[in-house]
């Protein structure tokens, strides 16, 4: 399986940046996402996390997000779900995610990520970084 690095650009449609290390099994997001075509961008990350999933049984996820759109936050909770997944299947899953501690909004998404999902999900400002 094919590590994944995309740099972010901010040129037409700001897309985030993202590494996702089989070896290590550390994967982050990054930045600011919303472009316009996200299937386009997550479907393969998305598929990334399921395929590592089958032979893999730790995994580090880091969001660092400090903006994203309706549209991005869909797939998130995508990526989100396959790892609750790979947990309920014995996996060992960590999620971070840091986060603007007056964004109402990303902090609530948060929450009713953590509750659509069933993950435990630690939160970090940007100020401890």
């Amino acid at each position: 399986m094919e590590d994944i690095h995309i740099t972010g650009n901010k040129d037409c449609y700001i897309q985030p940046t993202v590494d996702f290390v089989e070896q290590s099994g550390v994967c982050e997001i990054s930045g600011e996402s919303f472009m316009e075509e996200t299937s386009n961008f997550y479907q393969p990350l998305v598929e990334w996390v399921k395929e590592y999933a089958k032979t893999h049984d730790k995994i580090v996820f880091v969001f660092s997000l400090t903006y994203y759109n309706t549209s991005t936050s869909k797939w998130l909770l995508a990526i989100l779900k396959e790892l609750r997944e790979m947990e309920k299947n014995g996996g060992s899953v960590s999620v971070t995610w840091y986060y603007t501690p007056d964004d109402v909004d990303m902090n609530d998404d948060i929450m009713d990520y953590m509750v659509d999902t069933g993950l435990k999900i630690k939160l970090t400002p940007f100020e401890d970084v």
